[in-house]
């Protein structure tokens, strides 16, 4: 048997190691665990912000190093701490805010805070999530602007997703960087900001490489973490933007397409 091809498995959360209802298959489990035993660590690389997060590593029994919040984390989750915190600069994103409004209309908005407790708020409008993720609603408009954020979660009464990315990415594309990162997910965040500035931090702490990184995802948002990794797996109920730069695709989150791939790297 040759040794098992990469040393950091990077993996997306909701979408990809996440089935629908926020568990991971013991199949799963048991092929992140082996790649482990192969000599591999196991990377969480998430949009979610560490408080969205946590409850997750924690059941998973993770206590190494995990990406949030769109890169803009990095998380302990053995020892309960932020290593690295990047906040969105409130004055550009209130103005990159302003812009977009100008050319598409009022949107519903929240925005996560910077912290490892930091909130969700929600404003007037803004579509939830079903689900157990808590936020706190909001109706004052200076609510959002009170305390440091990692990002800002825009919502359109009427454009799709992709629409309203690539709206708001040609109006304000030279301020704050704007990704799509699931259904009803599209995001303002620190321009330069993404998953590979995150993983990269992350993998330099643990000595490993691009070039010694193979990484699963979903999204758009999951694009530039492709790029870094020298192979990028995408599940086969994918983003379409994804599918097109992925190494390859596999089976999709419910169909335990993750494992497949580790399964068959470590027969080799």
């Amino acid at each position: 048997m040759s040794p098992f091809p990469y040393r950091l498995v990077a993996t997306d959360l909701d979408g990809t190691l996440l089935r629908a209802d926020e568990s991971v298959s013991a199949r799963t489990r048991d092929a992140l665990a082996a790649a482990t035993e192969a000599g591999a660590a196991h990377i969480v690389v998430t949009g979610r912000a560490v408080p969205w997060t946590r409850h997750i590593l924690d059941d998973l029994g993770y206590e190494g190093i995990a990406v949030c919040g769109q890169g803009a984390q990095v998380y302990h989750a053995g020892e309960h701490r932020l290593l690295t915190s990047l906040t969105l600069d409130r004055q550009l994103a209130g103005l990159a805010l302003s812009k977009i409004e100008a050319e598409v209309g009022p949107l519903a908005l929240a925005a996560s805070r910077d912290g490892l407790e930091g909130e969700v708020l929600m404003g007037p409008g803004y579509r939830a999530h079903a689900g157990p993720l808590p936020y706190v609603p909001y109706e004052d408009p200076a609510e959002l602007w009170a305390a440091p954020l990692t990002k800002l979660y825009l919502q359109h009464p009427t454009l799709s997703d992709d629409e309203l990315t690539r709206a708001a990415r040609a109006t304000v594309g030279s301020l704050v960087d704007v990704v799509m990162a699931g259904p009803g997910v599209v995001e303002i965040l620190p321009l330069g900001l993404s998953k590979a500035t995150g993983l990269s931090l992350a993998a330099r702490r643990l000595g490993v490489k691009a070039a010694e990184t193979i990484a699963f995802g979903d999204m758009p948002n999951d694009i530039p973490m492709f790029g870094w990794a020298a192979h990028g797996v995408a599940m086969s109920n994918a983003h379409d933007e994804l599918r097109a730069v992925a190494d390859e695709v596999t089976a999709s989150n419910e169909e335990d397409g993750i494992a497949v791939v580790l399964e068959r790297l470590l027969s080799v």
